[in-house]
């Protein structure tokens, strides 16, 4: 009775499967997820670090398989230089990426100029090197001054410029901080490279000079050129060996730290014995950009009155290559394969693309599918979609977002953005709610007739063998996370600021992020599939409907988050390269920002006093603000120079 009863089961859930599978569209491979993402994960690509040859390897990747798809490309001709006028060049946008630095000509260092001794010239490569984000210039007969470890945070109530004058001199300071390589230290933000360069400018040094970690200077990673396309410093910044500080210090480096250490605890002013010798620096780096592209693909809507109605899909396909800027690694130079961040996404994309494009009936409204770059470097691909669209933006009535959706464990998955149309949270739950269908099969070894049952039906999911994969589970698919903010750190967010409802599918963080070991056999392939199949159902529910979704101003959750600063602003900065301002992507509702008038556009030249020329800039004077107290900025708006009040928060 057993045995026949088993098998009875057995029946009944093989032919529940192909009934159920018969009348789904077709669903998210497996195996798929597995190749699209073993490739673009894989060595020879070495991390997609955007503006590399893996980077653009996979942009043609992705635009080759738009183009099986049927997918319309965005250039009506072949417009794109280094991609051999290839079909697969249509569907790229190229935007501006300086992806390395280069020594120009006259770079230049003397000490005491025009004197016959052993230390007027130093080698460029050997006993200095200008950072790639420095800014080009000339000094002529500057005296220098020791900074110490070249901090300033009013928050720490620590300013090494205070006690050492810098206005119209070179600035000289250690790397690091007093805290030394503490990664969790008081001053770990201050001690960046990028906030000492600010601290610098604001205290009137006409350059900063940072004296390398390491006694070879080639053995320094600050000797390294690059550059993090966030802007120029405005000053000149150079890393100096250790030979040449103690020439200049006219001391053992041992002693000018002691001294430097003595004043964190004491706050005397720095005594250290400068030669007195004066300093002659010419600087010319040459930033070179390198070939950068989103990928989109076009599905053309069905619908004669919809179709000039989009929704946009997105994922980000750039990481780290082998590592430096935003690498979790404690060294350079192994690939950081990112298969969870971003190829997961990549792969989703990809795979909604095929489903989409292939689905009966066809999309009412026209889908645009967009593997953006630059994501990594501050969202740049995105921002430059969003101000440089394929199709009106006030025409996109939704875009979905997946950054990281394969690690997917215990059936949680992470949503952003719901707060941003009032109709996401009922369309979210209903989605992953069990739903119940009548499913008539025929059962002979338990008597004749029909047998109908009700039960509940997992998204289909495609195996690795053809085979759709059927879950029995009665409970939901998924334990939602639901976030209100359409804000977040990727690719939405550019469309947020530009007011379109946004969801941010994603599973969360791991012990790999940012890491080499982000590889390809770590990724839940068939939990990844259930996403993909979650999403486009999401995708089919927005599309069904003749009203599209209604955007809504989001309940902020950033406020509480920790940022190092004690006040809040409210401001949405955008991260792309800027050497003349801050631009704001966006002003959170109701936020100081939004009550001293600032909005989404704006760009920000002077704050509290300091001048901003990139967003680096921006951050040293909010570290400088207090809680209500009421300061000037400074913006450009339409052509105008306008100046408003603003009086920051306390952060909650």
């Amino acid at each position: 009775m057993i045995r026949k009863f088993l098998r009875v089961t057995l029946f009944l859930s093989l032919a529940l499967s192909a009934a159920v599978f018969a009348q789904q569209p077709s669903g998210p491979s497996v195996d798929r997820l597995q190749k699209i993402i073993g490739y673009l994960a894989s060595d020879p690509l070495e991390g997609r670090r955007t503006g590399t040859k893996g980077a653009n390897d996979a942009a043609q990747y992705i635009a080759g398989e738009f183009k099986r798809f049927g997918l319309r490309p965005v250039l009506p001709e072949i417009r794109t230089r280094n991609a051999a006028g290839s079909v697969e060049a249509r569907y790229l946008q190229p935007f501006p990426f300086v992806s390395k630095v280069e020594l120009g000509k006259n770079n230049l260092l003397f000490v005491n100029p025009g004197k016959a001794d052993d230390m007027a010239q130093f080698a460029v490569g050997e006993d200095w090197m200008p950072l790639g984000f420095s800014t080009n210039g000339s000094i002529k007969n500057a005296e220098m001054v020791f900074a110490g470890y070249g901090i300033s945070s009013a928050e720490l109530k620590y300013n090494d410029y205070a006690v050492s004058n810098a206005k119209d001199r070179v600035a000289i300071a250690f790397a690091g901080t007093p805290d030394g390589d503490n990664p969790h230290g008081q001053f770990t933000q201050a001690g960046q490279i990028r906030f000492k360069a600010a601290a610098a400018r604001a205290a009137g040094a006409k350059a900063l000079l940072i004296i390398a970690s390491e006694e070879i200077l080639q053995h320094d990673r600050m000797s390294r050129l690059a550059y993090d396309n966030a802007g120029e410093a405005g000053i000149p910044v150079i890393v100096i060996s250790q030979k040449l500080a103690k020439k200049l210090l006219n001391a053992e480096l041992d002693a000018a730290e002691k001294a430097a250490d003595a004043r964190t605890s004491s706050g005397n002013p720095l005594r250290m014995p400068l030669m007195g010798a004066k300093l002659n620096v010419e600087v010319n780096v040459n930033r070179i950009e390198s070939p950068s592209y989103n990928v989109i693909g076009m599905l053309l809507g069905s619908d004669p009155k919809l179709k000039d109605e989009t929704i946009v899909i997105g994922a980000h396909y750039d990481h780290l290559g082998r590592g430096g800027e935003g690498s979790l690694a404690p060294r350079e130079g192994d690939i950081h394969h990112g298969a969870d961040d971003n190829a997961s996404g990549t792969a989703g994309l990809l795979e909604l693309a095929r489903i989409l494009s292939t689905s009966n009936p066809k999309p009412r409204r026209t889908i645009v599918f967009i593997a953006f770059s630059g994501e990594e470097e501050g969202l740049l691909g995105s921002d430059y979609y969003v101000n440089h669209p394929v199709v009106p933006l006030a025409n996109t009535v939704a875009m979905i977002n997946m950054d990281m959706i394969g690690r997917l464990a215990e059936k949680k998955l992470i949503i952003g953005g719901i707060g941003t149309s009032q109709e996401w949270r009922s369309m979210v739950d209903s989605e992953n709610s069990m739903q119940s269908v009548a499913v008539s099969v025929n059962a002979p070894a338990v008597g004749s007739g029909n047998i109908s049952l009700n039960v509940p039906v997992m998204p289909i999911v495609v195996g690795a063998n053809g085979q759709p994969v059927v879950t029995m589970d009665p409970g939901k698919p998924f334990l939602l996370t639901l976030n209100e903010d359409g804000y977040g750190p990727s690719d939405h967010s550019s469309f947020y600021a530009k007011q379109v409802p946004v969801l941010f599918f994603w599973t969360g963080t791991h012990n790999d992020y940012h890491k080499p070991t982000d590889t390809a056999d770590k990724i839940n392939y068939e939990g990844e599939a259930r996403i993909v199949s979650f999403v486009a159902n999401i995708v089919r529910d927005v599309d069904k409907s003749d009203k599209r979704p209604t955007y809504t101003v989001a309940k902020s959750e950033s406020q509480g988050r920790s940022t190092g600063f004690r006040v809040y602003l409210g401001t949405i900065p955008n991260y792309a390269d800027s050497n003349d301002g801050l631009k704001l992507d966006g002003v959170r509702d109701d936020s100081p920002a939004a009550k001293a008038g600032l909005k989404a556009g704006d760009k920000i030249v002077k704050l509290a006093g300091h001048d901003v020329k990139n967003v680096y800039d921006y951050t040293y004077a909010l570290g400088e603000m207090k809680a209500g107290q009421e300061y000037e900025v400074e913006l450009m708006r339409d052509g105008r120079r306008m100046t408003l009040k603003i009086t920051p928060e306390s952060r909650k």
